[in-house]
């Protein structure tokens, strides 16, 4: 599994987050909302360090990553992140790897 990020994706990141080299941002299964996964789950977004680092794709020095122990939600697909300029909001695509 793999971790892609657009180029308005890391722009978003980096402007709405505030990353900068060094930071690490985790995604992992949320209780509550919905994916085309996993119904009654869906992704959260928080700036920490890792536990236990599973899948990490790193740009312009920040550290995007799943945790092993969140790997279950993403069922052996890969996460694509983009973020829709008009919205100003994330989006994510699951593809099988």
């Amino acid at each position: 599994m793999n971790i892609h990020l657009s180029k308005q994706a890391i722009h978003w990141f980096e402007e709405e987050m505030e990353v900068a080299t060094g930071d690490y941002v985790k995604f992992f299964a949320r209780y509550g909302g919905s994916s085309p996964l996993h119904e009654g789950f869906s992704i959260g977004i928080t700036k920490e360090e890792p536990d236990e680092l599973a899948v990490e794709n790193v740009v312009n020095g920040v550290h995007y990553y799943i945790e092993e122990r969140d790997l279950w939600f993403f069922d052996g697909h890969d996460l694509h992140i983009d973020a829709d300029s008009a919205t100003e909001e994330l989006s994510f695509d699951y593809e099988v790897a």
